[in-house]
């Protein structure tokens, strides 16, 4: 791939957004769009929950460094998913536990009785890491904490742990109520980590727990399983018809390499879940399947993907760390360090006989009015074209027609000597990110890389949808039925853009940038 620079005359990026905060000169890297907090570590998103308005994203937090540790639930609120506002350190870590992920659910009807009738309870679950001088050292168990101030203000629970299993690595409560012919209760799926199971509790209260079932090992095993979900969704957007959700995140073993998370597919009576998207059980040593399971995202940078409680319409959202524990204490952004992912709305599909589920972003450019640059349609002849516009933060929806090409794509974030490539290659079907000379790419022997995932042509049409931040791009493949997710850090100057193919016979079918 040849060199890019911006292209003489082209006008400047307009993808600043109106309500981002300012971004320090010597802060590159951060966000406009994706949550950061202000300072200091931060991982695995925590307590998602949806509460008269606000969406509440409670996350794995260091608030006294940059480096991973005093592991406490850090607080961000927003009203609309992409403008979000810091709040105090909610449920701090002490001398006796580190607060490890989990889950929130407001507790409407006071079940757990740590409210009152006019005043029912906001209810964190969360795995306390026991340390000493804690009589349960060593030991892992879930916990709770509550709020009758819709999360501003939190108490520990006098009664903690409210389930034990006396195991080092019982962890990641996800809670949700349950209704169905065996009854209505709440629903616990935690992790034994290193046994690579989701082991399933219920309860009436929130804090007495009864054992269900256990699920696992199976399919991507190279790692231990962390953060798991549970929910229900229709097929199709119909009603009548609905499968099971199970998300089983796991480090490393995922397939981009390290951290990543799989989904399984299949029914939940209220006591087992059933898969019927398992490709191989228990504990696997050949790694030659590992495309044939269900991914979350092919990329490299998103992991401890949860979703949303409470949302309206019965609508599911997810967000992801957007990092990799590979390398996730080296990323180079100063005094913060890690960011979430876009939100993503899932649902499920039937494509070609076979259910997958399908992500869409929560677009922070949704409403506005043009695109700011446009292309029609046009053949593309072999070789790079430059784009006579520029952008950092922005979105890219493009369509191609490959033809008889051998390959079609986009570069972003380009400059004198650095360049993202998203090509497609017609042969063998393979959507692929190259970010090996994205920009510093140095800091960890593991950043460079290229991510890959088989994308069938729609049509003989291939539909991407690109969201560029300063730090991140992520990839939206044929409506959102494939996606990749990395970190780039390219120099702020870097925003020239391209489209590209190689051979004869490619069409661009439409190209929209979209910033501000």
């Amino acid at each position: 791939m040849n060199s890019l620079t911006t292209a003489p005359g082209a006008p400047p990026a307009t993808t600043a957004r109106a309500a981002a905060p300012a971004r320090a000169a010597a802060d590159p890297y951060r966000p406009e769009f994706h949550f950061t907090a202000e300072r200091n570590w931060l991982n695995d998103p925590n307590g998602l929950v949806y509460l008269n308005g606000t969406y509440h994203l409670f996350y794995q937090h260091n608030p006294f460094g940059t480096e991973w540790g005093n592991m406490s639930w850090g607080h961000a609120t927003s009203p609309d998913l992409l403008h979000w506002d810091e709040q105090p350190v909610a449920i701090p870590c002490d001398e006796r536990e580190a607060i490890f992920s989990g889950s929130a659910v407001f507790d409407e009807h006071n079940t757990s009785g740590l409210g009152a009738a006019g005043n029912p309870p906001l209810v964190a679950i969360y795995t306390s890491a026991y340390s000493d001088p804690s009589p349960l050292a060593g030991r892992q168990a879930q916990s709770l904490a509550y709020s009758l101030d819709e999360g501003t203000t939190w108490t520990k629970y006098s009664g903690n742990p409210v389930l034990d299993r006396a195991s080092a690595d019982f962890r990641d409560p996800k809670v949700f109520w349950y209704d169905g012919a065996g009854g209505s209760y709440w629903v616990m799926a935690a992790v034994e980590a290193v046994e690579r199971q989701v082991v399933l509790y219920k309860s009436a209260d929130l804090t007495n727990w009864q054992y269900l079932s256990t699920f696992g090992p199976a399919n991507a095993t190279g790692g231990v399983w962390e953060c798991p979900d549970l929910f229900e969704l229709p097929v199709d957007g119909k009603p009548g018809e609905t499968m099971w959700v199970l998300i089983v995140n796991i480090n490393p073993g995922g397939i981009a390499g390290g951290s990543a998370g799989q989904y399984f597919l299949g029914a939940f009576d209220g006591v087992e879940f059933r898969s019927e998207s398992t490709v191989t059980e228990g504990l696997q040593q050949d790694g030659s399947r590992m495309r044939e399971y269900g991914w979350l995202d092919w990329g490299r940078d998103y992991y401890a993907a949860v979703s949303f409680s409470g949302v309206a319409d019965g609508r599911r959202i997810m967000i992801g760390w957007m990092n990799n524990w590979d390398y996730a204490g080296s990323t180079p952004t100063g005094g913060w360090r890690s960011a979430m992912s876009l939100p993503r709305e899932v649902s499920l599909a039937r494509l070609d006989g076979k259910m997958v589920l399908r992500q869409t972003p929560v677009d922070p450019f949704a409403g506005q009015e043009s695109p700011s640059f446009s292309l029609g349609p046009q053949a593309l002849a072999s070789g790079i074209q430059q784009l006579p516009v520029a952008a950092a933060v922005a979105r890219l929806d493009v369509v191609f027609q490959p033809g008889a090409a051998t390959r079609v794509g986009l570069v972003v974030r380009a400059g004198a000597a650095e360049r993202t490539v998203i090509s497609y290659d017609v042969a063998d079907g393979v959507l692929r990110l190259d970010r090996r000379k994205s920009g510093r790419a140095d800091f960890h022997a593991a950043f460079p890389s290229v991510e890959a995932v088989a994308v069938p042509l729609r049509d003989g049409r291939l539909r991407l949808s690109v969201h560029l931040d300063r730090c991140s791009v992520e990839v939206f493949a044929q409506d959102g039925l494939a996606t990749i997710t990395d970190l780039v850090f390219p120099a702020e100057a870097s925003t020239a853009l391209a489209v590209f193919a190689e051979g004869g016979g490619a069409h661009l079918v439409a190209l929209d940038v979209v910033g501000r």
